[in-house]
């Protein structure tokens, strides 16, 4: 005959059948836990199909901003933007790389999407410093000393770099040294450093060796300037010079701390 503690035992035993989840969190908890896992799954699968599936979100329109010699029709042939594809899968560091590569009068570029249907391409375009010859035609500079685009035309208002090596053995020395590109780079640092009304009269820039530079202004003036050092001590001295002797032709400001001028 079972005594009271065998009965006791065999309720419990009976108390703790079942699933432990479900006795635990009870029918009505674990009923609204699967509907909103439910609901869950549903709703990534219906974002999955909006921005991937969907015909409203996919990329239709591709705007160009920021362009000044370039057109807009050669940014987004250069750039090869995905039209039809999903706009989320459109893959933006490539669009820029594209440009960058095929375009190198670009300087920098902008990619951003433009919600439901665009991509917008802001450029900012290389602007030259120098010009260097190139048979008929002319290679823009910009202020780094990239090389960025031929054209058959100079743009007002950029000087013309002519390259001049002295015959001297220090200009040769010069030469292999720094390098013709390094000499561009000096070159430029020059026409950069220039007060505006002088570089608006800059029409040529010689370069015969590294601390050897002169330029050439309108009405046949000319400025020794002597190496890229010291640009903006030479750029007032200039200034004061040019106030001081409005009639000279000739100014020396390659040592700025002892400035010469000549009317002849």
């Amino acid at each position: 005959m079972a005594g009271p503690a065998t009965a006791e035992s065999g309720a419990r035993q009976q108390e703790s059948s079942g699933p432990p989840l479900v006795r635990r969190l009870g029918p009505r908890r674990l009923r609204t836990i699967i509907i909103i896992a439910l609901a869950v799954v549903l709703l990534g699968a219906g974002s999955t199909w909006l921005l991937y599936g969907s015909e409203w979100l996919r990329l239709k329109h591709v705007s160009v901003s920021g362009t000044a010699v370039l057109t807009p029709a050669q940014v987004r042939e250069a750039a090869a933007v995905p039209v039809g594809s999903p706009l989320v899968s459109v893959d933006t560091d490539a669009i820029e790389q594209r440009l960058r590569e095929r375009l190198r009068r670009i300087d920098s570029v902008e990619v951003t999407r433009s919600w439901p249907d665009g991509i917008g391409l802001e450029v900012t375009e290389r602007t030259p410093v120098v010009l260097v010859r190139k048979g008929r035609d002319f290679v823009e500079v910009d202020e780094e000393g990239v090389r960025f685009a031929t054209v058959s035309q100079a743009p007002e208002g950029v000087p013309l770099l002519e390259s001049a090596p002295s015959p001297s053995s220090s200009a040769a020395a010069s030469l292999r040294r720094f390098g013709e590109g390094r000499l561009v780079r000096e070159a430029v640092r020059t026409v950069r450093a220039l007060p505006p009304s002088v570089a608006r009269a800059t029409r040529v820039v010689k370069v015969r060796s590294y601390d050897d530079i002169s330029l050439e202004l309108s009405g046949g003036r000319t400025v020794a300037w002597g190496s890229a050092e010291d640009g903006a001590a030479k750029s007032r001295t200039i200034l004061a010079l040019m106030k001081a002797s409005p009639d000279a032709r000739h100014f020396d400001v390659s040592v700025p701390t002892a400035p010469a001028s000549a009317r002849s």
